[in-house]
C-alpha cells in the first residue's frame, strides 16, 4: 500500500470514518501522497490527522458521504465532482474516485480517495456533464448486469436513487407485462451484435407503469472483450397513451357504426366512398362493398345528381341536407345527410366524414299530415270562420260572410274602415297600434302565424272569446294581413271532450298498472337456494313497465338454465317484445338444447316482429351442469356478465361472439364453456347499470361495479344484489333511472 499511496503520477488520500448507524461519519485524513500534497498546498504535518472538510467543500463533503455510503453497503466503486479547497483558499476542481480498503478496523471505514484535477474544458469533465444532465435516462452496468451507474434523469425516471439500485440486476424494473422472451431475446442480440433496440414497459418505485425507448450498446475494450453495457431510455409514455386512447377511440368509432341504425359513411376528397357502415344495406339495400369505392352521385336520383355535383368540391361543411337515392330495388329513399370536411395542418382537404338518416317514412307521413290539415282548414275556413283582410295601415280590404254573421256589420260597411273601430274592444286599441308599429319596423309580432285567443267585440258591443291566426303578406313594398277568426263561446263541447281524454287517460294508466302488475309476475318469485347454488335477480324498470328481462329454471333435474336480455328503449313496445322473448324460451324448455341453438331458434322466431317494429333484443343465455360443475353460454350482443373466483380474485368476462337478436335472420353464436370451483361467483346485468349517470355526468361505469362486486362476494346473492343497488342510488343521487336496471347474481356453493 504504501508503494500505492507513494506513486507521483496518482493524487491519493486515504480516509478514515467512523460507522455509525450504518453510515460514514467524521472523515479524517490519515495519509496523503506527495502529488496530492502538492496538488492542494499542504505539507504532510499540515494534513495528517486533520478532518476531510479542511480540504473538501461542504456540498464535496454530502457527495463523498453519499459515495463512501455506496462502496461500503454494495463493494462497488463511487466517484463523483469535487470542488476541493487548497491551502491559499483556492478552489481546485477534481473528479474523486472513493474505493474502500481491505482489512479495516471494527467501527471504521477506510477508503482512497482518487483525485484527478479538472481543467475548464476538459473532455472528461464535458464529457461526464453531458451525461449527468442529460435529458435521457442512462444506466451503465458489467457485463454480468450489475448497475454500477445511473444518471440523475434515470433516477427522476424510475423514482430511485442511485444506492438504492447500484448491485442490482435491472430486472428489478421490470413491470411484469413483457414476455420473458423478449428479454432472452435482448441479450442474445446484444451478446452477439453488440446493440439492441426496442420499447420496453417498466415499473417505477412507486409503482407506477411508464414506456421507454431503450438503446443499448456493449462496450469493450481494446481486446474486444464486453466489460459493461450502456442503456440510454426515452419516456415515451405518453405517446404510447396517446396511442392507447386514439386506438380505443378508433375501435368505439367502429362499434358505434356497426350496431347504429345511422349510415355512416367516408369519402375521399373527390366524394368516393372509402367507409360505410352496415346500415347502408337497411336502408339502400348495398352491401358495405358494393358501397365502398362509388362515387356518392352514383346513388343519387337523376334530380339530386345534376344539383348536388359540387358539394364535395366546395369544401364546406353541410347540414340536414334532403338527399333522395334509388334503393337496389328500385324505390325512392330519403336521406337527412351531414357531411364535415376534415383537413390536414396545411388546410389540404383529407377526406369527408358524415351520416344519412333514413327519413323516408317520416317525410310521407309529414307530407299526409300537411296536405290533411289543408283540406281541413279550408273546410273550416269555409264554414266556420271569419276571414278579414286588412293593409298596413289597420284598413279593411275584404270581409267574408262569416264575418257578417259574426260581427253584426255587412261587407259594404266594414270594407274601407279601421279594423279596430269593427271589432277590436276600446281598452285594447293602443296595444294593437303599437303592435302593427313593431312589426313594420322590427318585422316581429306576439300574434302573428300562430294561433292565439282574444276578446272581439260585435256591433252591439257585446264581447265574445275568438281564435285568432294572422299571417303577414308581403306585397310589393307593402303588407297586408289576413285574419282567421273563429268564434270559441261554444266550448262547451270542447270542454267534454276534454273531460273524456281524461277519463280515457285514467283508464289508459290503469291498463299500464295491470300491465306493470303481470310483468312483475313473469320474472321469478323467489331466489333459487340449493346445496350446490343460490341464484336471485332484480330488475327495477325506467317507466312503468320496461324492457329488461331475467329468468331461470330447471331444464331437468341436473341443468339450470340463466337468461338476461335487454330490449331497446323501454315503456310498453319493449315489454311486449320482453313477455313474447320470455314465452319463447320458455316454449324450448323441456328440449334438450344448448345455449348457442337456444339463441338460434330464438333469433328467427323474433325477426320479422322485431324487424318490423324497429326493435333489438342483447341477450345472454347460460346452463348449469350441476353435476359436470360446468356452464355453457352463448352472447347475443350482451354486457357480458362477469365471474369472479374467490381464491384469485380475479375476473373472467363471460364473452362470446355472436350479433344481437334482430339484425339479421341467419346468424351463428359461438358457445362457450367453463368449469365451476367452490365460491365462484357471477353477476349478470343490463347497460342500465353501467351506464347510469351522477349528477356531474359520470357513468356508474364496469370498474366501479367489479370493485363493490369484489367487496361484497362474500355475501349471500340477494345482499350483493342490494349492496350493488345501494351505491347505484348513492352514485346518482335518485332512486329512478333513465334506463332500465336489471342485476342477477349466482353463487357455486
Amino acid at each position: 500500500m504504501s508503494n500505492l499511496i507513494e506513486m507521483p503520477t496518482f493524487n491519493l488520500l486515504i480516509v478514515r470514518s467512523e460507522c455509525a448507524e450504518g453510515r460514514p461519519v467524521s472523515p479524517r485524513i490519515i495519509q496523503a501522497n506527495d502529488s496530492a500534497l502538492k496538488l492542494l498546498g499542504y505539507a504532510e504535518a499540515e494534513l495528517t490527522g486533520q478532518p476531510l472538510s479542511m480540504v473538501f467543500s461542504e456540498k464535496s463533503l454530502s457527495c463523498w458521504q453519499a459515495a463512501a455510503t455506496n462502496t461500503q453497503h454494495c463493494g462497488i466503486d463511487s466517484s463523483f465532482e469535487a470542488e476541493l479547497l487548497s491551502k491559499e483558499n483556492g478552489s481546485v476542481s477534481a473528479l474523486v474516485s472513493v474505493s474502500s480498503l481491505p482489512g479495516r478496523e471494527a467501527g471504521y471505514l477506510d477508503c482512497i480517495l482518487l483525485i484527478q484535477a479538472l481543467k475548464s474544458g476538459d473532455d472528461l469533465l464535458v464529457m461526464r456533464r453531458v451525461v449527468e444532465q442529460s435529458a435521457s435516462a442512462m444506466m451503465i452496468t458489467d457485463r454480468l448486469g450489475r448497475i454500477e451507474y445511473i444518471n440523475p434523469k434515470f433516477t427522476e425516471l424510475t423514482g430511485y436513487e442511485a444506492a438504492e439500485l447500484i448491485g442490482h440486476n435491472p430486472n428489478i424494473l421490470q413491470s411484469g407485462h413483457m414476455s420473458p422472451t423478449l428479454y432472452k431475446s435482448m441479450w442474445d442480440t446484444l451478446l452477439s451484435s453488440g446493440q439492441w433496440q426496442g420499447e420496453v414497459q417498466n415499473k417505477s418505485k412507486s409503482g407506477r407503469d411508464y414506456w421507454v425507448y431503450e438503446s443499448i450498446s456493449a462496450i469493450k475494450n481494446q481486446a474486444g472483450e464486453i466489460t459493461h453495457f450502456l442503456a440510454v431510455e426515452e419516456d415515451v409514455t405518453h405517446r404510447k397513451a396517446v396511442e392507447s386512447a386514439l386506438s380505443e377511440s378508433e375501435e368505439r368509432f367502429r362499434q358505434m357504426a356497426e350496431l347504429s341504425g345511422e349510415w355512416l359513411w367516408e369519402q375521399d376528397p373527390n366524394g368516393y366512398y372509402l367507409y360505410s357502415s352496415v346500415a347502408v344495406n337497411q336502408i339502400l339495400g348495398f352491401s358495405q362493398q358494393q358501397i365502398i369505392g362509388k362515387h356518392y352521385t352514383e346513388l343519387l336520383t337523376d334530380q339530386d345528381r345534376a344539383s348536388q355535383t359540387g358539394y364535395s368540391s366546395n369544401q364546406h361543411a353541410f347540414h340536414a341536407l334532403v338527399n333522395h337515392y334509388r334503393h337496389q330495388d328500385g324505390h325512392l329513399v330519403l336521406t337527412e345527410s351531414t357531411g364535415l370536411p376534415l383537413f390536414d395542418a396545411d388546410g389540404k382537404l383529407l377526406k369527408w366524414r358524415g351520416v344519412d338518416r333514413d327519413i323516408t317514412a317520416r317525410m310521407q307521413f309529414q307530407n299526409a299530415l300537411i296536405e290533411s290539415e289543408k283540406r281541413n282548414r279550408l273546410i273550416i275556413e269555409s264554414s266556420l270562420d271569419a276571414i278579414v283582410i286588412m293593409d298596413a295601415y289597420g284598413i279593411i280590404t275584404d270581409w267574408n260572410q262569416r264575418a257578417e254573421k259574426m260581427f253584426g256589420w255587412s261587407v259594404e260597411e266594414a270594407i274601407g274602415r279601421p279594423l279596430a273601430q269593427l271589432i277590436i274592444p276600446q281598452r285594447y286599441h293602443s296595444a294593437h297600434r303599437e303592435g302593427m308599429q313593431t312589426f313594420l319596423r322590427t318585422g316581429a309580432g306576439p300574434v302573428l302565424n300562430r294561433q292565439t285567443e282574444q276578446l272581439a267585440a260585435r256591433r252591439d258591443g257585446s264581447e265574445f272569446p275568438v281564435e285568432l291566426s294572422v299571417s303577414p303578406l308581403k306585397v310589393g313594398n307593402s303588407y297586408i294581413f289576413s285574419g282567421f277568426i273563429h268564434d270559441i263561446s261554444g266550448r262547451r263541447a270542447a270542454e267534454q271532450q276534454i273531460r273524456q281524454a281524461e277519463v280515457e287517460l285514467a283508464i289508459a294508466q290503469n291498463e299500464i298498472r295491470i300491465a306493470q302488475q303481470i310483468q312483475a309476475t313473469l320474472s321469478p318469485s323467489s331466489a333459487i337456494k340449493t346445496d350446490n347454488f343460490a341464484i336471485t335477480g332484480l330488475c327495477v324498470p325506467a317507466d312503468k313497465v320496461g324492457g329488461d328481462y331475467y329468468d331461470y329454471f330447471f331444464r331437468n333435474e341436473t341443468h339450470l338454465d340463466i337468461v338476461i336480455a335487454d330490449v331497446s328503449g323501454h315503456s310498453i313496445g319493449p315489454a311486449l317484445f320482453m313477455v313474447e322473448t320470455r314465452s319463447a324460451l320458455r316454449a324450448q324448455h323441456n328440449l334438450s338444447i344448448t345455449p348457442a341453438e337456444t339463441l338460434g331458434i330464438l333469433n328467427k322466431f323474433l325477426f320479422n316482429d322485431l324487424n318490423n317494429a324497429d326493435y333489438f333484443i342483447t341477450l345472454f343465455y347460460m346452463q348449469v351442469d350441476q353435476i359436470g360443475r360446468q356452464i355453457k353460454y352463448a352472447n347475443a350482443g350482451h354486457p357480458p356478465p362477469i365471474l369472479l373466483n374467490r381464491l384469485r380474485n380475479d375476473f373472467i368476462e363471460l364473452d362470446a361472439d355472436g350479433l344481437i337478436v334482430g339484425i339479421r335472420q341467419e346468424v351463428m353464436f359461438e358457445e362457450k364453456s367453463i368449469s365451476l370451483v367452490d365460491g365462484d361467483v357471477i353477476l349478470f346485468y343490463t347497460d342500465g347499470l353501467i351506464e347510469a349517470e351522477s349528477p356531474q355526468q359520470e357513468f356508474f361505469g364496469l370498474e366501479r361495479v367489479k370493485r363493490i362486486f369484489l367487496e361484497n362476494s362474500h355475501l349471500p346473492p340477494q345482499a350483493i344484489i342490494d349492496a350493488l343497488y345501494a351505491a347505484l342510488k348513492r352514485f346518482c343521487q335518485k332512486s329512478r333511472f333513465d334506463d332500465d336496471i336489471t342485476l342477477m347474481v349466482f353463487k357455486w356453493r
